[in-house]
């Protein structure tokens, strides 16, 4: 064989940094060690995987063609090597979550896929849909759980759960204790809402249809909590995910507004890269979030 797997790490690593110090650095190599292999295997062949534009390296045409298979080949490796042990489920998953899932959901599914799997090691990055779906086709996350809809030819994207939207305001507003808003009303409130980008912000505009360019957007934030905090203090109207307002509720410190000719249902998504090899632990934590999408 004219390349090894040590090569190959070497090639994703810088991949994904587009740095060799930084790819050596998370492969615990010299500096001088990765690029010596990287220039190796590029000599081998007598190929161009990166296009080098200072200290940059940025995937040459055959690099993004390779990099799938070169990912599936390492994930079979590991596999194999992790049978040959006696260990079935083991390793390391990179699962990303969007705000509302990875804040209220996802922590507690961590939780129970660490007890029946000890040896398996989880890490969570959380972010927008539109960014975990660019992370997911990178190869740079193994999965996603996201709020927003996508139309990706390279994705895998499986129906999850469903979810409601709720829109809500604090308990002195003056429209607090109305049985319904009209548009009317819904015109007039300022808003603060998720940033473009994000699967709550696209559910918000889809059920404002018809009077979104009425609609006073008073701030735009990234984080469901700041947005909560800036409605407590009277600063406007919210609309987040109810499984992120429930315990708001309770204490009395938010109010939901009933919006009865608005629809704000949707759905959330499994995402995975299409070409990507389905370890048996990323196996298994799809398995687990079937079984909590069925509860």
């Amino acid at each position: 064989m004219r390349y090894s797997l040590r090569q190959l790490e070497v090639f994703l690593a810088t991949a994904r940094h587009e740095n060799v110090t930084r790819a050596a650095e998370a492969l615990a190599m010299s500096q001088s060690a990765a690029s010596g292999s990287l220039s190796e295997l590029e000599n081998q062949f007598g190929v161009k995987l990166f296009d080098r534009l200072g200290k940059r390296l940025q995937l040459s045409e055959l690099g993004r063609q390779l990099r799938p298979q070169v990912e599936n080949l390492l994930a079979q490796a590991q596999a194999l090597e992790q049978a040959l042990d006696g260990r079935a489920v083991t390793g390391r998953l990179r699962i990303g979550a969007t705000l509302t899932i990875g804040n209220y959901i996802a922590v507690s599914m961590i939780a129970d896929f660490r007890q029946r799997f000890p040896e398996a090691d989880i890490a969570l990055h959380v972010a927008n849909t539109e960014a975990i779906a660019e992370r997911v086709a990178s190869f740079e996350l193994d999965m996603g759980l996201i709020e927003g809809e996508l139309q990706r030819p390279d994705l895998d994207i499986a129906p999850w759960r469903h979810d409601e939207l709720v829109v809500f305001a604090a308990p002195g507003h003056p429209l607090a204790n109305a049985t319904a808003l009209s548009d009317a009303d819904l015109i007039a409130m300022p808003w603060i809402v998720r940033e473009r980008g994000s699967g709550t912000r696209q559910a918000f505009d889809r059920a404002m249809r018809g009077i979104l360019h009425e609609l006073h957007i008073a701030m735009e934030l990234q984080h469901t909590e700041a947005i909560k905090r800036a409605v407590e203090a009277g600063l406007g109207v919210g609309c987040l995910s109810q499984v992120c307002l429930t315990d708001a509720f309770k204490r009395g410190s938010l109010v939901p507004l009933p919006v009865p000719g608005r629809d704000f249902h949707r759905q959330w998504y499994l995402i995975t890269h299409r070409e990507k090899f389905r370890s048996t632990a990323l196996q298994e934590w799809l398995k687990l979030c079937r079984e909590r999408w069925a509860t």
